[in-house]
């Protein structure tokens, strides 16, 4: 089950966005350019169709229309976000949202539809909208009385996953701050906990395995908890007297916490998964073999993922095909999202043997980074 095409219309810094989209798809651009918008725009989604949080909500979090909409935006007054689903029962799944705000700053429905191959279940506004402005404050996605029709395409949504774990959130001993299922990691041990026993050993034994490539000195994880009953993690690291390496996650490494997050959430669910610069805080060696892990690990389910890199050694994996990269290229206007297999050069780059780190992140690199040595102290 995964996103096979993606349209946008003056969302944040893109005025126009219509890319198909792969299993993997690597997210390749300079700083601002919008590799995290574009990933927002699927947590949006998400955001709108999980029942905890709906349109309204989802608009707020972004706090607001106007913050959404992109400031090159002239001619149209609102934001659409159209989807292409592959939910594997032979027929793809459309859905479109465009939405726009009255004159109180509130975000209104202006169109939603949704296909399944060229059967049309949903087409708004219609008459009962019409007559009653206040239910185009709402998605019919996110009400459960109205998507009784397409409610495998909601459901598909409100499971996907973000991910970009801040270690120290993990570390802080109160780091649970009443949310569920925080992407930067507030509860990622109380995730751990609530899962059932035997597949959290199934998932640590795993892990430890990845780990022990990474950190050769740890020996061993497990998930216990204090008094309390507060979750806690500790590794077993080697040491010359026995039983006397135990840390908690504490006194574990940047790169150690973000590298087992990473791969816990490989592991969890087949919905797809968002990923954000997985590089960060780990070595170069390790990192050039995310991708191989990613497959590996998501091979059985053939789960979707999103990756955000500027990453050469992430990206210098033989594996990536073309197809599976964005190139994002910011412009005055706006940000142009393609594919690289669309780019001659890039293709030809590739067939004489050139890696894809190469190909494409000289498309990504500030025009002229070294004038960051004229900056005066």
């Amino acid at each position: 089950m995964r996103f096979t095409h993606l349209k946008l219309e003056n969302w944040r810094n893109f005025l126009l966005v219509d890319v198909p989209l792969g299993r993997r798809v690597f997210l390749v651009g300079p700083n601002a350019s919008g590799k995290s918008n574009l990933l927002d725009a699927v947590r949006f989604l998400r955001d709108v169709a999980d029942p905890q949080g709906g349109f309204q909500s989802a608009i707020q979090t972004r706090r607001g229309v106007s913050q959404i909409r992109s400031l090159h935006a002239r001619r149209l007054p609102g934001v659409s976000i159209e989807i292409v689903v592959d939910l594997d029962d032979n027929l793809p799944w459309t859905y479109r949202l465009e939405f726009i705000q009255d004159n109180q700053r509130r975000p209104l429905v202006r169109r939603e539809f949704v296909k399944h191959g060229d059967d049309l279940l949903l087409s708004r506004p219609d008459e009962e909208d019409t007559a009653d402005q206040n239910r185009l404050t709402q998605t019919h996605l996110e009400q459960v009385n109205a998507n009784r029709r397409f409610r495998p395409l909601q459901e598909f949504l409100s499971g996907v996953r973000y991910l970009h774990l801040v270690p120290q959130l993990v570390r802080e001993p109160d780091r649970s701050v009443g949310r569920s299922g925080d992407p930067y990691g507030g509860d990622f041990l109380e995730q751990l906990a609530r899962t059932p026993r035997k597949t959290l050993n199934s998932r640590l034994h795993r892990i430890q395995q990845a780990l022990r490539v990474a950190v050769p000195q740890l020996k061993k994880i497990e998930l216990g908890a204090d008094p309390r009953g507060v979750p806690h993690l500790r590794g077993l690291y080697a040491h010359w007297r026995p039983n006397a390496g135990w840390q908690g996650e504490d006194q574990f490494s940047d790169g150690t916490l973000r590298l087992l997050g990473l791969l816990w959430s490989l592991l969890e669910g087949k919905a797809p998964l968002l990923l954000e610069e997985p590089e960060l805080s780990l070595h170069a060696a390790i990192v050039r073999h995310i991708p191989g892990v990613m497959h590996r690990l998501t091979r059985g389910s053939a789960r979707q993922v999103f990756v955000s890199t500027h990453s050469s050694e992430l990206l210098s994996d033989d594996g990536i095909a073309p197809e599976e990269v964005l190139l994002l290229v910011p412009s005055k206007e706006d940000t142009s999202v393609s594919v690289a297999s669309s780019d001659r050069e890039i293709v030809a780059l590739l067939a004489a043997g050139v890696s894809m780190a190469d190909a494409v992140l000289p498309r990504a690199a500030p025009a002229r980074p070294e004038q960051l040595l004229l900056v005066s102290s």
